[in-house]
Formats: C-alpha cells, structure tokens, sequence
C-alpha cells in the first residue's frame, strides 16, 4: 500500500480557521473548496460510505488521502 502523507494537526488546524474566515466574509464557495482539502478521518468515511456511498465523497472532491492510507484504493473506487 502507498505510503500517504497526511497533514498535521496544525495543518488541519489553520485551514480550518482560514475557511471559517472564508465563511464569516460570506464567501460560502471558497469555504467549501478549503475545507475539502483537509482529510477526511476514517472513521467519518467509513460510516457515512455505509450512509449516502462514497460517490457522494468523490464526486465532491474531498480529500480522502487518509481513508485510503487506512484502508486502500480499492476501499474508495468499491
């Protein structure tokens, strides 16, 4: 399996603060294209894929390098 790297709590932290000023300057679509960068946690992914599918995921561009350091490409694409 590839090795993935993954960003760090920092790194999450500071998206996530410069998305919420994104949103509170009403800028609803870049909110959205930031917040998508920062990984999504395995364990959310594998319960919402059971939920609405990992369609919904990709289609979306989330980032989903985590979900497949932790479970594989194949976790993804199924």
């Amino acid at each position: 399996m590839p090795q993935t790297q993954t960003m760090t709590f920092d790194e999450k932290l500071a998206i996530s603060n410069k998305a919420g000023e994104l949103w509170k300057a009403g800028d609803y679509e870049g909110y959205d294209r930031l917040i998508k960068t920062i990984p999504l946690p395995p364990y959310l992914a594998k319960v919402m894929k059971e939920k609405v599918g990992m369609e919904f995921f990709t289609r979306y561009n989330w980032n989903l390098s985590e979900v497949e350091a932790e479970f594989g490409h194949d976790y993804i694409s199924k």
